[in-house]
């Protein structure tokens, strides 16, 4: 099986968005650089920032993000993001009306079921879990071995929070990667067990 990972980009005081889910300048990173990112040429990285990123996203396998981020993104239109080739939406609501049951997207109850469904499907792929409320309920039960962040040098200064709800304490090893890239911080660390 492949490691479940929580990832987002984020603001150095914690923020995944504002209080109106508007990420800000959390994504600009992923603009302002030379390198292409992909064949669209609408994502532009730093080279730092594409040797880093790029093969952790090829290897996903299923993203898990929960159904407010669905609804907000109007599930990507039937087309999982970045390539993904699948996408588990935690929700306790049905798909929506007239959703395409055709496409690669899966609605469970939960996030236990969540991660076991995104395992299935991925193989030994990566399990990406949105950071957010969904990621930090993963992180809460114990099943993220990986937090990776791209931090943002901004203060958003209150919103949605990279870990969600968690109020408990968790221990990370390392960081076991740094990164620097143009306007941004990558960092990967290891879930303490």
């Amino acid at each position: 099986m492949g490691k479940v990972v929580m990832y987002g980009s984020v603001s150095v005081d914690g923020f995944i968005a504002d209080e109106d889910d508007r990420p800000g300048p959390l994504f600009d990173w992923l603009l302002g650089g030379d390198v292409p990112f992909d064949d669209s040429g609408a994502l532009k990285v730093s080279r730092e920032s594409y040797a880093y990123t790029r093969p952790y996203w090829d290897g996903i396998g299923a993203t898990i993000a929960g159904r407010h981020v669905f609804d907000l993104t109007d599930g990507w239109d039937g087309t999982p993001p970045a390539g993904v080739d699948h996408v588990v939406v935690v929700t306790h609501r049905p798909p929506p009306e007239g959703w395409d049951a055709e496409a690669p997207f899966h609605f469970v109850d939960g996030v236990g079921a969540a991660v076991a469904t995104a395992r299935e499907l991925a193989g030994n792929r990566v399990v990406e879990v949105a950071a957010g409320d969904v990621g930090g309920q993963a992180l809460a039960a114990g099943l993220v071995d990986e937090v990776r962040m791209d931090v943002v040098p901004v203060v958003l200064g209150s919103g949605k929070r990279y870990f969600g709800s968690v109020h408990a304490q968790h221990l990370l090893e390392g960081p076991d990667e740094v990164v620097q890239g143009d306007r941004v911080l990558h960092l990967r660390y290891r879930v303490r067990r």
